[in-house]
């Protein structure tokens, strides 16, 4: 078994039953980052996969989408030595950095995101470091859930790839079966 699901089945970051993910689908398993994140030494240790992936990229700055990926984004920032800094949502619906955070003209950014199913919530964070005049030299998450299918344009680097089944939600076997969903997500905790 791999490493990083070895410590996902450990801290019990492995949710199965009727899921609404961030991107709309329905699914039957959930990669809960959270609970990784709840314990220093599993952060420290998939940070430091992470960063060995990451360090050839040069980067000069780290940028995650909030809120789940603020944990990953500071603690990958503080292992590579770097600062970060996290996107948040306007009223809009639009990506922003807010409390101060500035990206200099030209710096060198890695998004840092904790699960990617569609990359959705990526690409807004991409467009929004671009149009502040930075380059995104590469994106860094926990698990891509796409089975490597989702294309950023910049390179990609997950410490663990799988394939989940996705579901529209008008399709969902689980939705017909009467299956309750949940959204244990930072966008509706339940």
């Amino acid at each position: 078994m791999n490493k990083v699901m070895e410590l996902f089945e450990k801290s019990g970051a492995v949710l199965h039953g009727h899921f609404v993910l961030t991107s709309g689908l329905h699914s039957d398993t959930y990669m809960q980052c959270a609970k990784l994140f709840e314990h220093g030494d599993i952060s420290q240790e998939l940070c430091a996969m992470a960063a060995e992936k990451l360090k050839r990229y040069n980067a000069d700055v780290v940028v995650s989408p909030a809120v789940g990926a603020i944990i990953f984004g500071y603690e990958l920032g503080k292992t590579m030595g770097l600062p970060n800094m996290f996107a948040e949502r306007e009223k809009d619906g639009k990506f922003a950095l807010r409390r101060g955070f500035e990206l200099k003209a030209g710096s060198r950014v890695i998004i840092a995101e904790n699960v990617v199913t569609t990359g959705g919530s990526v690409k807004e964070v991409i467009d929004l470091v671009r149009e502040l005049g930075s380059d995104v030299v590469a994106v860094a998450e926990v698990v891509d859930r796409s089975g490597g299918k989702v294309d950023f344009g910049v390179p990609n680097e997950s410490l663990l790839q799988i394939e989940v089944k996705t579901y529209d939600p008008a399709e969902c076997p689980l939705c017909k079966a009467g299956t309750p969903a949940v959204k244990p997500g930072s966008k509706g905790l339940k």
